[in-house]
C-alpha cells in the first residue's frame, strides 16, 4: 500500500481503529451494570467481583508493554489483529463461565488479547496522520474511548432486559469478526526499522507487583483491616517488587519501560494526569453502579442510561480540545478539564436516597466533559515525547497508566468503600443468623440478598443504606482529592500557551512503512 493511498484512507483507517478500540475499552464498563446479576447467579462475593474486573485490567496493563514492543518489531497492524482474535475467543469463554474463579481467569485472558490491541491503535494513528492532522485524530482516538466507557452499560443493560449476563460478553464476537475483515482490507502496516530486544524479566515484575499490591488492597477492604498479615504483607511486597521492576529497568539494555523517558516533564505529567483521571473515574463508576440500582432501583438498562451525559459530553468536547490547546495553552485546558472532574466528584459526595435525577445527570455531564478536556492534550503530549517509530512504546506507557489509574482507582476505592460500609452495618446484620453475618456485612448487594433470605429487608434496609451511602460520600470525596491534586500536578509541569508540548520527534523521522 503506497504513501497516497494511505493518506486517502486516514480517516476511514481511523474509523476501523476507532471500532477495533471501542470493544475493548468497552469491556471495562459493560462487567459494571451485570456485577449485580452476577452475584446472584454466581453467588459472587465483593471482592471476586472486583477481580472480575481488575483480572483483565491488571494483565491488560502488564502486557502493554512487551504487546508494543512486539507491534514495532513484527507489525503493528499484524498485532492488532492478533488481539482482535484473542479477545473474541476469550470473550466467549467468559460468557459461558460457570463460577467466580472461571470468570476471572477468562476475563485474564481477554486483558492478553485488549493488551495487544490498544497499543496497535495508537501507534497506527501516529503512522498515518502527519503532525498537523494528528491532535485532531487522537481527540477522536479519545472521544471513542469515553463513548465506550458509557456505551458499555447502557448495552449491558440493554442486554441483560432480554437475555442473561454472559450476553454481555458473546457480542463481542461478532465486532470482532467484522474488525479482523477491515483491518485486512485498510490497515496498512508498519514497523520500527530497529526494534528493540523483548524484556520478559520486566514484564513478569510488573504484572507480579501490580496483582500483589491490588490484591492486598482488595483484600484490606474486604476484611476491613490493615493490620492482617496477608493484607499488608501482599501490600508492601507489591510496592517491593515494583520498586525492584522500576531499578531492573532502569539498568537493562531493553526495557520494557524505558524510565528515561519520565526525565521529561511534561512526559511525567501527563501520563500521571492519565493515571489520576483514571483512578477517580472508574472507581466512581463502580460504586455508582450499585448506588443506581440497589439504593434508587433503577434497572440494568435504565442504570446504563444514566451514564450517556458523560458520553455524550466527551465526545462533542473531546473534538474541540486541539483547538482549546492552540488558543488556550495545554496547562489551561487540561487543568479547566480536571477541576471539572473534581467539582462533579465532589458534587457526588452530597447524593442521598432522594437525589433528583437532574443532579446525577448534571455531575456525569460534568465530568464528561473535564475528562475530554483532560484525555487528547494529554496523550497528544505523551505520544509527541517519543520517536515515530517508536509509537507502540509510547502508546504502550500511555495506556499502561490509564489500566493501572483504573486498577488502582476500583481496589483503593473499593476497598474504602467496603470498610466504611462493615463498620456502619454491623449492627444493622444482627438480625440475620450468625452464620452469614460476615459475608453480608461485605458489601449492600450480599447484605439485601441476605436480607431477602431471612425475611427482614424491613429492618435491615434503612441502615444498610446509610451505611452505604456514608461509604459513597468518602469515595467520592476522595477522587475529589485525586482529581484536585491533578490540577497541582498540571499547574507545575505542564507549559502554558507560550510552549507547546515537547517536540514531536515524528516530525523528523519518516515511518517505515510496510507494502502490504
Amino acid at each position: 500500500m503506497d504513501q497516497a493511498t494511505i493518506h486517502n484512507r486516514r480517516w476511514s483507517i481511523l474509523g476501523v481503529l476507532v471500532v477495533s478500540l471501542l470493544v475493548v475499552v468497552l469491556d471495562n464498563t459493560v462487567l459494571n451494570v451485570a456485577l449485580r446479576t452476577i452475584q446472584d447467579d454466581l453467588s459472587a462475593t465483593q471482592s471476586e467481583l472486583e477481580w472480575a474486573i481488575n483480572s483483565y485490567t491488571l494483565v491488560f496493563a502488564g502486557l502493554l508493554f512487551t504487546f508494543g514492543l512486539l507491534g514495532d518489531r513484527f507489525g503493528r497492524r499484524r498485532m492488532l489483529m492478533l488481539g482482535l482474535l484473542l479477545f473474541g475467543i476469550a470473550s466467549a469463554v467468559s460468557a459461558y463461565a460457570s463460577s467466580p474463579e472461571q470468570l476471572i481467569a477468562a476475563r485474564a485472558f481477554m486483558g492478553v488479547g485488549a493488551a495487544a490491541v490498544m497499543p496497535a491503535t495508537l501507534a497506527i494513528i501516529t503512522q498515518v496522520f502527519e503532525p498537523e492532522e494528528r491532535g485532531r485524530a487522537i481527540g477522536i482516538w479519545v472521544a471513542s474511548v469515553g463513548i465506550s466507557v458509557v456505551l458499555g452499560p447502557v448495552l449491558g443493560g440493554a442486554l441483560l432486559e432480554r437475555f442473561w449476563w454472559g450476553s454481555v460478553f458473546l457480542i463481542n464476537v461478532p465486532v470482532v469478526v467484522i474488525g479482523l475483515a477491515l483491518i485486512a482490507w485498510l490497515v496498512p502496516e508498519s514497523r520500527n526499522p530497529s526494534p528493540g530486544r523483548l524484556d520478559p524479566g520486566g514484564v513478569l515484575l510488573s504484572i507480579v507487583g501490580l496483582t500483589l499490591l491490588v490484591y492486598g488492597i482488595i483484600e484490606g477492604g474486604e476484611r476491613a483491616t490493615v493490620t492482617d498479615p496477608l493484607v499488608w504483607g501482599s501490600t508492601l511486597g507489591g510496592l517491593a517488587v515494583l520498586a525492584l521492576f522500576v531499578w531492573f529497568e532502569r539498568r537493562s539494555t531493553h526495557p520494557a519501560l524505558d524510565v528515561g523517558l519520565f526525565r521529561n516533564p511534561v512526559f511525567s505529567a501527563s501520563v500521571t494526569t492519565i493515571g489520576l483521571v483514571f483512578f477517580a473515574m472508574l472507581g466512581t463508576f463502580f460504586f455508582m453502579t450499585f448506588y443506581l440500582q440497589i439504593v434508587r432501583g433503577y434497572s440494568p438498562l435504565e442504570t446504563g442510561l444514566m451514564f450517556l451525559p458523560f458520553a455524550v459530553a466527551q465526545t462533542v468536547f473531546s473534538t474541540f480540545s486541539s483547538t482549546a490547546v492552540r488558543r488556550w495553552g495545554i496547562r489551561a485546558v487540561t487543568g479547566t478539564g480536571l477541576g471539572l472532574v473534581a467539582l462533579s466528584l465532589l458534587a457526588m459526595g452530597f447524593i442521598d436516597e432522594s437525589t433528583p435525577v437532574w443532579f446525577l445527570l448534571l455531575a456525569f455531564l460534568v465530568q464528561g466533559a473535564g475528562i475530554a478536556n483532560v484525555m487528547p492534550p494529554a496523550t497528544t503530549a505523551v505520544m509527541a515525547a517519543v520517536p515515530r517509530e517508536k509509537a507502540g512504546v509510547g502508546s504502550a506507557v500511555n495506556n499502561t497508566m490509564r489500566q493501572v489509574g483504573g486498577a488502582l482507582g476500583v481496589a483503593i476505592l473499593g476497598a474504602v468503600l467496603s470498610a466504611r460500609y462493615r463498620s456502619g452495618v454491623e449492627d444493622a446484620v444482627g438480625v440475620l443468623p450468625s452464620e452469614v453475618r460476615h459475608a453480608a456485612a461485605e458489601s449492600i448487594g450480599t447484605t439485601m440478598q441476605a436480607a431477602e433470605r431471612a425475611g427482614v429487608v424491613a429492618q435491615v434496609r434503612g441502615p444498610a443504606f446509610e451505611a452505604f451511602l456514608s461509604g459513597v460520600h468518602w469515595v467520592a470525596f476522595l477522587g475529589a482529592a485525586v482529581a484536585a491534586l491533578s490540577v497541582l500536578v498540571v499547574g507545575v509541569f505542564l507549559p502554558g500557551r507560550s510552549r507547546g508540548p515537547a517536540p514531536d520527534a515524528a516530525e523528523a523521522s519518516e515511518p517505515e512503512i510496510v507494502r502490504s
